[in-house]
Order: C-alpha cells, then sequence, then structure tokens
C-alpha cells in the first residue's frame, strides 16, 4: 500500500489539474472546449498490478479513489490485479527493470537508487535485469482489470453540473472537500482520509438538498458518473427525511407527473457554510 500510495501521489504531483483538481480547475476545464484530462496525457503510462488488499487500503477511501479513478480514466493507468503475491515490488520497463525494496538505514549499494520514502526507510533499487518485462507479460495477459468504485473530480463534477447546474456541483465538491486542510491534505488522525464512498454519497445528496436539486436529476448524475445506485439513494433520503434534515416539495411538468425538489430542513438549513452541514450530519450519526 505505501508504494501505490506513493506512485499515486508523484502522478497527482505532476498533473493535479487532472488527477486532483481544485474546484477552480474543475470550473475552468468545465468552461474549456476540451477533455478535463488533456493535461494528464503526457504522463507516463502504465500497467499496474497489485493485490486486492494493496488496492483496497487506497480505493476504501474516497478522495485516493478518484486520484486512481483519474488516472484510469485518463489511460494513464491500467490497472490489474495480482493473483500470486510476488517476493519484492518490481518495476518493469521495455528495455530494464528492478526490484523495488524498503531498507531500514543508509546502505551503500542502495543509495545511488533511493527513490524516496517507503514504510519503515528508503525506496531502493534493487539490481538490473532486462528479462523482467518478458517475464511479466503473461502475468499481465492473465490479470483482471480493477475497477474502482469512484468517480475521478472531474466525472463527478461534469455530471452533475449537467444535470442539476453549476451551484449543486460546487457545492459537492465544498463538502466532499471540508476535510482537506489549505495544502490538499486531509484533516484526520492515523486512520487516513476521513471520507469513505458512502460518506461521499450522503454528501453529495445533502448538496443537491442545500441547493434545491431535482430528485430524479440529483440521482441520475450520480448514477451517471458511477457515484452508486439509485437504490442507494433511496436508502440516503429516507435516513436524511428521518433524521428531520431534508423534505421536498412538488415541482409541476408541462408534461407528465410532478417532480419532486429537494429541500434541506433543520440544522442542514441553519448551516451557513459546508463545516456547519457536516456538523449537522455528524450529530445524527450520518
Amino acid at each position: 500500500p505505501p508504494l501505490l500510495a506513493a506512485l499515486a501521489a508523484a502522478y497527482r504531483d505532476a498533473a493535479p489539474a487532472a488527477v486532483d483538481p481544485d474546484l477552480d480547475a474543475l470550473r475552468a476545464a468545465a468552461r474549456a472546449d476540451e477533455d478535463p484530462l488533456s493535461s494528464a496525457a503526457g504522463l507516463q503510462t502504465l500497467t499496474v498490478l497489485a493485490r486486492d488488499r494493496v488496492v483496497d487500503a487506497l480505493a476504501d477511501r474516497f478522495h485516493p479513489a478518484t486520484r486512481l479513478a483519474a488516472l484510469a480514466e485518463a489511460g494513464v493507468w491500467d490497472l490489474r490485479t495480482l493473483a500470486e503475491p510476488q517476493p519484492n515490488a518490481v518495476f518493469a520497463g521495455r528495455s530494464d527493470g528492478c526490484a523495488l525494496v524498503t531498507v531500514a538505514g543508509e546502505c551503500e549499494e542502495a543509495a545511488a537508487g533511493r527513490d524516496g520514502d517507503g514504510e519503515g526507510g528508503a525506496w531502493c533499487r534493487i539490481g538490473a535485469d532486462a528479462t523482467l518485462h518478458e517475464r511479466y507479460d503473461g502475468v499481465v495477459a492473465d490479470a483482471e482489470p480493477v475497477r474502482i468504485r469512484a468517480p475521478s473530480r472531474h466525472r463527478l463534477y461534469g455530471a452533475l453540473r449537467e444535470l442539476c447546474g453549476d451551484a449543486v456541483a460546487d457545492e459537492a465538491v465544498r463538502l466532499l472537500d471540508a476535510d482537506i486542510d489549505a495544502d490538499g491534505h486531509a484533516d484526520t488522525d492515523a486512520d487516513g482520509d476521513p471520507l469513505d464512498r458512502g460518506g461521499a454519497r450522503v454528501r453529495t445528496y445533502v448538496a443537491g438538498a442545500r441547493r434545491g436539486a431535482l430528485d430524479r436529476d440529483l440521482r441520475r448524475a450520480c448514477e451517471d458518473a458511477g457515484l452508486g445506485s439509485s437504490a442507494t439513494f433511496t436508502r440516503i433520503k429516507r435516513d436524511l427525511v428521518e433524521a428531520d434534515l431534508l423534505g421536498t416539495e412538488s415541482v409541476s411538468q408541462p408534461v407528465g407527473r410532478p417532480r419532486q425538489r429537494l429541500v434541506a430542513r433543520g440544522a442542514l438549513a441553519d448551516a451557513s457554510s459546508p463545516s456547519g452541514a457536516l456538523a449537522a450530519l455528524r450529530k445524527t450519526g450520518l
């Protein structure tokens, strides 16, 4: 997990507007007539093989998962499941390759190959083996693609903006990022990113309620983005109604049945900021 996280962080630093865009970058990309992930086009492409537990260590948290999703959606990473454990991490290029290990202290042989900090020491490149690429061809061919169960930030913002409008899309990003500090890091303890996929779904639905989205449009946007199913949001709506944080009002249509507009109630309606909205949610255990 630390190596996969470090690798994702390196790509994030190389192309933040594509991999981990802030609200200003999301707005700019939405206004521009271009692929919002185009800034990742020049990055080195990789096939990344990892055990399920390694991927889950990142993808179970929403913000890291959106970065993995962005790399996959941009065609930069081909993330696949490694079926059998390997003795060491391996980098296999077309003309060279090496094993990657961590060392607790300095080692003379590895000092020149030091890549950064791993868990417990420096990442060190060991050996040089031009046959690694060929040796792993079969492993790659047999590996199953990993489905990241979260959308990239661009994908989610774009779906919300298209179906629900700028105000809902902006509010969703503000709520999703309410635990992120000014440097872009999660404001949390050693357990990691505070927001899981379930929490991200609740916050996105709350954003729609705070900005008066039509229930049907919000659900469709979230489904189109890959954030969750309609049944998931039915449960979220019920929980918010039972917590006295959400109501609905009928909106007549020129043709067909009236639509239901979401309306924030109680402490959620009284909250003057995203942090206040999160405080209202936390008081009810949502």
